[in-house]
């Protein structure tokens, strides 16, 4: 994982996205155009919360968040995604 010089405010996150599945459980190539957006992640960055919600995630989680969460951008030619802790569906465990 790389290390981001971007340091979200407040109840912000920075997610790195997964890659695109290109393929299927049974092997077969997915095209570009039919690939859909993951919904998958890395935390890259984290703020520091509010004073009545402090950030529960750390640098490092792998996490679930919704279809249409955060918005997208592109930092030293990598895709990221910054969004509220409360658009994370969820943490995935080791």
């Amino acid at each position: 994982m790389k290390k981001i010089k971007l340091k979200p405010l407040a109840d912000k996150v920075i997610v790195q996205q997964a890659e695109a599945e290109t393929k299927t459980a049974s092997g077969i190539i997915i095209p570009d155009t039919a690939q859909e957006k993951p919904q998958k992640g890395n935390v890259v960055a984290v703020g520091k919360g509010t004073k009545d919600d402090p950030i529960t995630l750390k640098v490092g989680d792998v996490v679930l968040y919704g279809k249409y969460a955060g918005t997208e951008f592109k930092y030293d030619g990598e895709d990221y995604l910054i969004m509220k802790e409360s658009d994370i569906l969820a943490i995935i465990e080791k």
